[in-house]
């Protein structure tokens, strides 16, 4: 017996790191060795799934399923959906309760008024006196009836949950839009994505898929249970009994049987595609590094996960269907036999037992609704266990809005005493971004920060711009519009790409931006001028016509502190010279103070002061005329 107990403990060890990599893989990063960790799931996973393809899978996977379920949070998700709409959710819960009673009405009458008509047909007598017209009425009535109730289900259900997604959508972009947030999400943005898409449009599962098919369901149970109560009280509990045991049952263990693979199929899809992008996106580097075929094997491998555990999960689909075929007949033989044993004693006529053996046929059908909800059970578990947190920690505000700094002196535009940022917890050793620095910007002056590539100039400009927040020290600035080091162009149009911040501005305004930026008359030559629509499948902008339209959106912001992040980086001499000169002509004409961080000489050219940042230190400060001002801008690129 002891031997036979080692795989045992093998498989129930294996479930269980699989559950524990699950549990790992909803919300913090994985530790340092998380990569042999998912190796090891990966390895474990597989075996188990050849085991449950054999049929042969521990007990101690049903213990893992039993957790997952436990720890799956149904009530916070909910929740988040009612809290969104709750009416329309609530009267979709009503319409498909409906639908499913009137369905199950109509087969039942038609099912009596067919043996009713057929008996008294028998005589001439009974047949003059039989009323065909109100069981016709009343069908027709409920067939309408359903027909209706089904399309304003379906209509009510989608469009709330397609509304509630749309706010959660929202809720998750705001909270992730946070710097801090979104810094450990862009290392990886497939995951990003995939949680803004993919995972939280498998939310839909809990409400149209399970909670709707058991509300559904377990209402109409209880409606036919307590009818056929009233032919006799044991039919009736013995009737709602086995509607819900065998409809529940069945659907709970589909669902028992289904999480991990599911949640194991959600987490390799995910694989997938991050190594296709990975594949597509960084194909030149894994050219040159001749790891091109090693990539696409391992592509290939994830690919071949997917469609292991997709027949995995058509096995239990297939499963459930037989078991659900199996309790259907049952059930009619069941209901064949009562419906014989009215007759025979008396309590009820040959309609009557006809009615009753069509409403045991259509009252389990509801159930067979809960089968692709219970066979995604682990995705949706996986998708809640991911988003719960987010979701519960955005609280429905907005949070990309920048931080709100206080407004310095009448002088100044800004004020900085002891200024430091860390990007990390003070307790690691690695140093600050920017160590304690003393700054103070006069208002109109144009100043100029350089030094060496990742000495802080770009953390710096985020600090002024309020995107991140100062750990320690003082800060005080004018509002501030941030022209950072990339180009950013949605797929929309001209007009849409120049006024993001939705100000109220009229198209002369927009046209004056153009001009000030040297990009109206390539806009007024197209044919749509500001309605043409940029990105695939319209217009293609140069990386020169795309910085001009950049500036031209700094010229429309309102605020007093333009702050610009290497302006004419990658531009040729020529555009550089015409941005710049139109750059310092709009910034003086309206008196804006101008920070620029740079490497170039042609953009320091254009600052009245110069400040050196060294390792995150502000090492020197020069004004133009000073000998220290031309050493420093000597040492920059000539561009």
């Amino acid at each position: 017996m002891k031997p036979a107990s080692a795989p045992v403990r093998s498989h129930r060890t294996a479930r269980r790191r699989a559950w524990e990599d699950l549990q790992n893989s909803c919300g913090k990063p994985a530790p340092a060795n998380g990569m042999q960790r998912k190796a090891d799931f990966a390895v474990n996973s597989e075996a188990i799934d050849r085991k449950s393809q054999r049929g042969d899978a521990p007990s101690g996977g049903m213990r893992a399923a039993q957790r997952v379920l436990q720890t799956f949070p149904w009530w916070a998700m909910l929740r988040q959906f009612f809290a969104q709409q709750r009416k329309p959710l609530l009267l979709g819960l009503l319409l498909a309760w409906c639908t499913t009673l009137m369905g199950c009405m109509l087969l039942g009458l038609s099912g009596w008024f067919i043996t009713s008509t057929a008996i008294a047909g028998l005589s001439t007598a009974t047949a003059l006196m039989f009323d065909v017209f109100t069981p016709s009425a009343s069908i027709r009535l409920l067939a309408l009836g359903r027909t209706a109730s089904r399309y304003a289900e379906r209509l009510v259900t989608h469009d709330a949950t397609l509304a509630v997604l749309v706010a959660l959508r929202e809720k998750l972009f705001h909270g992730w839009a946070r710097p801090e947030a979104a810094g450990s999400l862009q290392l990886r943005p497939a995951r990003l994505l995939f949680r803004l898409t993919r995972d939280l449009d498998t939310l839909e599962n809990l409400y149209l898929r399970l909670l709707v098919p058991a509300v559904a369901a377990l209402g109409t149970a209880v409606a036919l249970a307590i009818f056929t109560g009233f032919l006799h009280p044991l039919l009736g509990i013995g009737s709602l009994l086995w509607l819900a045991g065998m409809g529940l049952g069945i659907a709970w263990w589909m669902g028992r049987q289904s999480i991990l693979p599911s949640a194991r199929h959600a987490q390799a899809l995910e694989r997938l595609r991050s190594r296709t992008i990975d594949l597509v996106a960084g194909q030149t580097d894994l050219l040159m590094a001749q790891q091109w075929q090693a990539q696409r094997q391992r592509v290939l491998q994830a690919d071949a996960r997917v469609s292991t555990i997709d027949q995995t999960l058509n096995r239990i689909e297939v499963r459930g269907i037989w078991a659900f075929s199996l309790a259907q007949s049952v059930g009619l033989a069941a209901a064949l036999l009562a419906g014989g044993w009215l007759v025979q004693t008396g309590q009820a006529g040959a309609p009557v037992a006809a009615l009753l053996v069509l409403l045991a046929l259509a009252a389990s059908e509801p159930f067979a609704g809960l089968r692709r909800g219970m066979l995604e059970l682990g995705k949706t578990w996986l998708a809640a266990r991911r988003l719960a947190e987010p979701l519960g920690h955005a609280g429905g505000q907005p949070a990309t809005e920048a931080v709100a700094l206080p407004p310095p002196p009448a002088e100044l535009a800004v004020q900085a005493r002891q200024l430091q940022y860390c990007y990390w917890p003070q307790s690691t050793p690695l140093p600050p971004a920017l160590h304690p620095l003393n700054l103070e910007i006069r208002r109109g002056e144009h100043l100029a920060i350089v030094g060496p590539s990742g000495c802080g100039k770009s953390t710096l400009l985020a600090l002024l711009a309020g995107e991140l927040p100062s750990h320690h020290g003082m800060l005080a600035a004018l509002p501030a519009a941030w022209l950072t080091q990339r180009t950013e162009l949605f797929q929309d149009s001209v007009r849409g790409n120049l006024n993001l911040a939705q100000l109220t501005l009229d198209d002369a305004a927009l046209w004056q931006a153009l001009e000030a930026a040297g990009l109206a008359q390539d806009i007024h030559q197209s044919r749509d001028g500001l309605d043409t629509w940029l990105g695939e499948g319209g217009l293609g902008l140069s990386g020169g016509q795309s910085r001009r339209l950049a500036l031209a959106r700094l010229f429309l912001s309102p605020q007093p502190l333009w702050l610009l992040d290497e302006p004419t980086e990658g531009l040729d001499t020529a555009t550089a010279t015409e941005v710049l000169a139109r750059l310092h002509q709009q910034a003086t004409a309206s008196g804006r103070t101008l920070v620029i961080a740079t490497h170039l000489q042609r953009e320091a050219a254009l600052a009245q002061r110069v400040l050196h940042l060294r390792h995150g230190r502000l090492t020197e400060s020069a004004a133009r005329g000073q000998p220290d001002f031309e050493r420093l801008t000597r040492l920059l690129r000539s561009g």
